[in-house]
Parts: structure tokens; sequence; C-alpha cells
């Protein structure tokens, strides 16, 4: 049904601490929706494996499963492990560049075994604001090369174990003061500046064959004064589909973040992402 197909485009976000009839609850409810995916935020790797297996079982159509990961499994589960933050291996040697792949491959291969199909990483913003209260350490660093090359280099480990990586957050959230999570951070970089140093590092992932690319709330003014940069037509289609040729998955940036709410309500964020060209709406409230 129409209503089905839309809910296919939805990732909603799986509730802290259900007990067992919750889980019950909440998985009748969105395979009767008919929605397309879910994303785990926190708890045990055993409690995430079984209400995967759960949600999975009575899905009629296969659940998209997916984890914000960006330092590994750790960074959500309790009983997993993380691996330093990016900007120390921006620290590194270019020589030591292959141990950000061995990364890479070791995250999507937990990802795999936990039944996750896409890992929202890695952050390829490079970090030009010490003011930025979001980005920093996550952040291979301010070099626009260096950004690249690593988040090339994770990209392709992960993706070797068959697990999407997701290059954010487009067109760049590094050069902020603002978090995108309590407001809608506003950029007044020429385009030409944004061209060459924000959007590079994202040129560089999407001729590697990144599987997916995440769009930011960010007002953008170079290229669009009226919408953020994840609800932008202009952006999401004629920037990132028609001049980056980017022919993989396109994800908003979580629409539950105030960023969009502060703003839009009612589903009205939502129609808007769709109307841009985003394939996957993350969170919708």
């Amino acid at each position: 049904s129409l209503e089905q197909r839309i809910a296919q485009l939805m990732v909603v976000r799986v509730p802290l601490d259900m007990d067992d009839s919750r889980a019950d609850e909440f998985s009748k409810t969105i395979n009767g929706y008919g929605v397309g995916g879910v994303c785990f935020f926190a708890g045990t790797a055993e409690r995430q494996a079984r209400m995967t297996r759960r949600f999975q079982a009575d899905a009629r159509v296969p659940l998209l499963v997916c984890l914000d990961a960006e330092w590994g499994l750790g960074m959500r589960l309790t009983d997993m492990y993380s691996f330093p933050r990016n900007s120390r291996f921006g620290e590194l040697p270019p020589s030591d560049d292959s141990i950000v792949y061995r990364m890479g491959e070791e995250i999507g291969r937990q990802c795999r075994m936990m039944g996750v199909h896409v890992n929202f990483a890695t952050d390829v913003d490079i970090n030009s604001n010490p003011k930025n209260p979001v980005i920093g350490t996550r952040s291979y660093g301010t070099d626009r090369e260096r950004v690249a090359q690593l988040g090339v280099m994770f990209a392709k480990g992960q993706q070797s174990q068959g697990v999407m990586a997701v290059a954010k957050h487009l067109p760049g959230h590094g050069d902020t003061d603002v978090d995108s999570h309590l407001d809608l951070p506003v950029i007044n970089q020429k385009a030409r500046h944004l061209d060459s140093i924000e959007l590079y590092p994202f040129k560089r992932m999407i001729d590697a064959g990144v599987g997916g690319v995440m769009t930011a709330h960010l007002q953008v003014n170079a290229f669009d004064h009226q919408h953020p940069a994840s609800l932008s037509q202009s952006i999401v289609t004629g920037l990132l589909r028609n001049k980056l040729n980017f022919s993989g998955l396109v994800f908003t940036d979580g629409l539950d973040m105030k960023g969009i709410t502060n703003t839009y309500q009612h589903g009205d964020g939502e129609l808007l992402a769709l109307r841009a060209g985003n394939d996957i709406l993350l969170l919708p409230p």
C-alpha cells in the first residue's frame, strides 16, 4: 500500500529499556505500519542481538538495522569496547593509515555479527572551528587531505565486511559553533570555500564507493538560504546527486534533533526531506 511504501523509507529509534512485553508491542507496531528500519542506541550486545532477531522474525519485509557507532560498538553497548576517537588517528603519520582500514574492518565485522547493516560512520567533517561543540574529536582533523584519506580507509574497511559506511555530515558540520541537536547552525562561508574545503572529503568518499551519505541540519546560505541542508532540494539533489554524482543511499541526520523540530513540526520536515531527495528519513519523531 502507499502507506507501507512511505513507512519503508523510515528508520525509527528503538526505545531504551524495554521489557519483553513492550518489545513485543514495539515490534507489532512497526510491522503493522511496514516501517523500513530500526536504529539502536544503547544496551548490551546480547540484548540488541536478541531484539534484532525478534524484530526481523516479525517483519514481513526484512528490516534495515542501523547503528551509530563511530568509534566502535562500545559507543552504544556497555559490554563492547571502543576504539580511540578519529582525532587520534589523524595525528598518526601517513605511513600508519592502514590501521584505520583495520579499525573499519573490525567494526564492520562486529556489526555484521550483530545483524547490523548500516553503521553511521565515518565523520568526515573538517574540524576547522575551535568553538565547535559537537564535532571536535569526532573529526580526523583540520587538513582536508588527511580527513579524506582516513575517511576512505575507514569506509573501505567497514564495507569489506558487508556493512554500509556513511559519510557525514554533508555539506560539512566542522565550521559551526552550534550543536544541531539543540538548534540550527548557520554557515555563511562562500560557495568557493565550501567546494574546495568542506566538500572535498565527501567527493573523495563518493569516488571511493561509500555506500551512504548523511545530510546535515545546517543552514548553508551559499547553497540555500531558506532550508536546512537536510531539507534542501538544491543541496540533496542539485549538489549531492547531480554535481557530486552520488548514487548510493542518502540518509537525513536524526529528524528528532532540534535543528529541525524547533522550526518544522507535524511531519512538515519529513515531507520536505523526501521532496529534497533524501532516501531515508532517520528518526522521524
